[in-house]
Order: structure tokens, then C-alpha cells, then sequence
């Protein structure tokens, strides 16, 4: 299958699910993406761009146990896909080969 091009923000969604392992529920991915991009990231940017990623088919959703705690709602995990992890290695070989033209001394302050 040809893999679809990710955004930066699906990138780094499907990077923290795959890193969450069985952890990778709203509020924990929530936290990792928060932590990665250094900046807050609102549950509704978080919620739209899963969904993307669920309509994509890059990554698969499973419903949990319902809990008091959570009036009865079921905790939502996400998983990435085959579909997901092809489009995520693709991503990983592109940005690879696009950072390899950059020395590492173009960064130097002192240029």
C-alpha cells in the first residue's frame, strides 16, 4: 500500500500512541504531545486530529472498561495501524534524508 503523508501534528500523534504502547488514551497522549511540542495542546486540537488519523486508518480505536469514575464511559485507547506505522516509517525515512543535506554546523551561533 502507498503510504499517505502525515502532517507534523500526525507525526507526532502517531510517534506518542506507538511510544504509549497500551497507555494511549486522551489524557496520557494529551500529556506526551504536550511535553514533546513544549506548548499546551487543547483536547479539541487532540480529538480532531485523532479522528483524522481514525478516518485515515492509520490508527484503530478500543473502548475500555466503563468505570464510576468516569460516569460510566468507557476509556477510549488508540492503537497505530499497519496502515499507520507504513505512513509513519515513510515519514521517518523523509525527514532523515531531508536532514542529512543540513551540516551540522549550518546551526552554529557563531555563522
Amino acid at each position: 500500500m502507498r503510504y499517505k503523508e502525515l502532517t507534523k501534528i500526525e507525526e507526532i500523534l502517531l510517534v506518542a500512541i506507538w511510544h504509549l504502547k497500551d497507555k494511549a488514551y486522551g489524557v496520557k497522549i494529551r500529556q506526551y504531545v504536550s511535553n514533546i511540542i513544549g506548548k499546551e495542546f487543547t483536547y479539541g486540537h487532540l480529538y480532531s486530529a485523532l479522528n483524522q488519523l481514525v478516518t485515515k486508518k492509520m490508527v484503530t480505536i478500543t473502548a475500555g472498561n466503563s468505570s464510576t469514575q468516569r460516569m460510566g464511559r468507557p476509556r477510549i485507547y488508540y492503537s497505530v495501524s499497519p496502515e499507520g506505522l507504513e505512513a509513519l516509517e515513510a515519514a521517518r525515512e523523509m525527514n532523515k534524508k531531508l536532514w542529512s543535506i543540513i551540516p551540522q554546523y549550518a546551526f552554529d551561533k557563531k555563522n
